[in-house]
Formats: structure tokens, C-alpha cells, sequence
């Protein structure tokens, strides 16, 4: 089981939480939507200007490739950046701040 099952939470950390992920959610449909217009457009300036030189296929990948990153984040299919780690961070430094307080005192 991760970090993020073994803290108890009440209900308003509980809806916070998921007020977040729905945030997240959402910020990803968002980007899903301006790649798909902005590049629909972008193909369609380029074929209409300069179909000999196509240079659209670019931000269709590269932007792709952050779309990609971004829902595979959102979603947690990305382990190294999912809930778990965002889980142990917090706890790290929270633990590391505690440290440097008691050091000082």
C-alpha cells in the first residue's frame, strides 16, 4: 500500500483531495482540447500555404509528447510522478523541516 493509504483523513482533507484531483482532471482535458484545436489549425495553415513543406507534424509531436506526459500524470500511470511520490516528498521534507527546527532549539 502507498503513503497516501496509511494517513487517516478527515472528511475535508478527503474532499480537498479530491477537489484537487478533479482540478487536475479538468487542467488535462483542457490541454487535451487546445492541442487537438490548435493543431487541427496549424495543419490546416500549412497545407493551404505551403503543402510542399509540411512542418505542422512538429508541435503535433512534441506537444503530444507533453499531452501524453500530462494524462499519464493525472491519471497515476506514470509511477515516478503519481500520488505515491507526491505523498513521500511531502512527508520527506515535512520531516526534514521538523529537523531543522529541533536543531535550532
Amino acid at each position: 500500500m502507498g503513503v497516501i493509504m496509511e494517513m487517516n483523513y478527515n472528511e475535508d482533507e478527503k474532499y480537498l483531495l479530491a477537489k484537487k484531483k478533479v482540478e487536475n482532471i479538468k487542467g488535462f482535458y483542457g490541454n487535451l482540447t487546445s492541442y487537438i484545436l490548435v493543431n487541427v489549425i496549424l495543419i490546416i495553415v500549412n497545407l493551404s500555404t505551403s503543402p510542399n513543406h509540411l512542418w505542422f507534424y512538429w508541435p503535433l509531436l512534441w506537444w503530444g509528447v507533453g499531452v501524453l506526459i500530462h494524462g499519464l500524470k493525472v491519471f497515476e500511470l506514470l509511477p515516478s510522478l503519481g500520488k505515491d511520490w507526491e505523498e513521500k516528498k511531502i512527508k520527506e521534507l515535512m520531516e526534514k523541516e521538523k529537523n531543522n527546527k529541533n536543531k535550532w532549539q
